[in-house]
């Protein structure tokens, strides 16, 4: 059956679900409409979603002004800051797939028509747009916004500056008063958190695929003009309606190539990798690691943001957003303009409508393309002995191109967080946190608390990190992670041994164990396959169904780029 709420409403058989829909309020001219069911992800689990259901009231308002009738419903969202270094975080990546799950089961059991999300944490954006990209029915994004910058000292501060206090505290070198004063000033507003983290990340990806209104990515949490992009949003899904829009007609591969050529200009998260992957498994998008190099070595790396630069999301806003960024890249060429985007128009056509203001003044935010921070993009791809099928790297946040170290091992995060606390890491260690992938996690946990305890204590450009887990869009360093195969799927990373050898070569896109073949024999011979490391069974069910980080870590394997998924 196709999605309609004609399905659900019209007929005499129909006269149940009318009698609900009416002690809801509705009346018969309501029922008549198209239904527009708007998702959001409130809670108060985190300030990223607190404030989600209230612009949820300016969608309602937008759709009832073009004579639609809205359903308003709410999924989950974790936040990644909330559970980030303890064993909470093993939800976080789940989460994304029960978010596109469960929009997916709503829309199916009411047939609603056409859909607007709205997201505002890191795992909330990429499954709200999993969940339009394979319902397929007219639909839109809409971000809810970033944080405002807390102030110490002067001094604009983020989340990242209270992890990685945590580390320069353990070290000695902050204070208990001084880490309670950036605790307490780090956070002022709703919002997600501020940098060119995972978040705002999704959020310039959102705008750039063309599931969002233009120039609604970088307004904050709280701006006035965020309750218009909601409003905007509401009436704009009629044209939609009208034109049969639907998400796959935007979600081309050229479209993913610009999401590809933007990540790496703003030296985003790579959780974006992975939900890029993700979100072009449901649009039925074949993409791999390969396209992901091929633009990235052809993209120059300009936003000075944080965590790799000095500024934030906010900043980014004040000189003209993602439209100020598309415009810059297509003067290159290197932005496919003829995309179609939600408008009906093409990413040209929108700019056209758009005032872009040029600056010299914006250059230290955003540098001139033809002297960029630097010549190539940022997320980097890595192969070799240690990750046959890649790993991930973003080079936003080191200079250091070449390490050679030797390996200390752990086979949880919690190991690996006691040993930096402990101070048993030393100046030229390769850090080995496995049995952390979407299957042996289970989840595929960030690894903030570890990276920014590194940082914290001095050691964050004297070591180096590699795990088959994630990172926070708040890391920076030399830190690789969804090294593929992961350890518990009997992946080399599972037979690295203390003080073996380990090369990491960034502009040879190599990352090898430094033992023979014969002895990589003899290992994997020994090895034994771990149980499932949990007995929550939505974990548990989660680490049978979940797929390589090499293509996304879905739990989807029905598309084109799935093909090769191996359970």
């Amino acid at each position: 059956m196709s999605i309609s709420s004609k399905n659900v409403v019209e007929g005499i058989v129909r006269s149940p679900q009318r009698a609900m829909y009416k002690a809801m309020g509705l009346t018969d001219t309501d029922l008549e409409k198209s239904f527009v069911g708007i998702c959001h992800t409130g809670n108060e689990a985190t300030p990223c979603n607190i404030h989600l259901e209230e612009l949820a009231t300016y969608v309602k308002k937008g759709i009832k002004d073009v004579e639609l009738t809205s359903r308003q419903f709410s999924t989950i969202a974790v936040s990644d800051g909330i559970a980030m270094g303890h064993q909470g975080m093993k939800a976080s990546l789940v989460s994304r797939e029960i978010i596109a799950d469960s929009i997916e089961l709503m829309v199916r059991a009411h047939q609603y028509d056409s859909l607007i999300g709205i997201a505002g944490c890191d795992k909330s954006l990429p499954g709200t747009m999993m969940a339009m990209a394979r319902l397929n029915i007219p639909a839109i994004f809409i971000y809810g916004g970033t944080i405002l910058p807390g102030n110490y000292n002067g001094k604009p501060i983020t989340i990242q500056n209270v992890y990685e206090a945590v580390g320069s505290y353990n070290s000695g070198e902050t204070t208990i008063d001084e880490l309670k004063n950036i605790e307490n000033y780090a956070c002022p507003s709703a919002g997600s958190c501020g940098g060119m983290f995972t978040a705002n990340t999704m959020a310039v990806i959102s705008e750039t695929l063309g599931l969002a209104l233009p120039n609604s990515a970088t307004p904050p949490a709280e701006d006035k003009r965020r309750r218009k992009i909601c409003y905007n949003s509401g009436k704009m899904i009629k044209n939609l309606l009208k034109n049969k829009l639907r998400p796959r007609d935007i979600l081309t591969f050229e479209s993913f190539e610009n999401a590809i050529t933007i990540l790496n200009a703003i030296g985003g998260s790579t959780n974006a990798i992975l939900h890029l992957l993700a979100i072009a498994n449901e649009a039925r998008i074949k993409l791999t690691y390969n396209d992901f190099e091929r633009i990235r070595k052809k993209t120059p790396y300009i936003a000075n943001m944080k965590p790799g630069g000095n500024y934030l999301m906010v900043d980014l806003d004040k000189i003209g957003g993602v439209p100020y960024l598309l415009h810059k890249l297509i003067s290159k060429k290197l932005i496919h303009e003829n995309v179609l985007t939600i408008t009906g128009n093409t990413i040209k056509d929108n700019l056209q409508s758009i005032k872009i203001l040029h600056r010299d003044s914006f250059h230290k935010i955003i540098r001139p393309l033809d002297t960029p921070i630097n010549k190539f993009g940022t997320v980097v791809i890595l192969k070799g002995s240690l990750a046959p099928d890649g790993a991930v790297i973003k080079i936003s946040g080191t200079k250091i191109m070449k390490f050679l170290g030797r390996a200390k091992v752990f086979n949880s995060e919690e190991d690996a967080f006691q040993a930096v606390l402990k101070n048993k890491i030393s100046e030229g260690d390769v850090i080995v946190i496995r049995y952390e992938g979407p299957k042996g996690g289970p989840g595929m946990r960030e690894m903030l608390a570890v990276t920014a305890a590194l940082m914290g204590c001095g050691l964050g450009n004297k070591v180096a990190l590699i795990t088959d887990g994630r990172f926070s869009g708040a890391t920076r360093g030399l830190m690789i992670g969804h090294v593929a195969p992961e350890a518990f799927s009997g992946g080399n990373i599972a037979y690295v041994n203390n003080d073996d050898k380990i090369e990491i070569d960034i502009r040879k896109n190599k990352l090898d164990l430094l033992i023979s073949q014969n002895e990589l024999k003899q290992r994997k011979k020994v090895w034994v396959k771990p149980k499932i490391n949990s007995t929550s069974p939505v974990l548990i069910k989660y680490s049978l169904l979940v797929g390589s980080a090499a293509n996304g870590a879905v739990t989807n394997p029905t598309f084109a780029n799935q093909t090769k998924l191996k359970f």
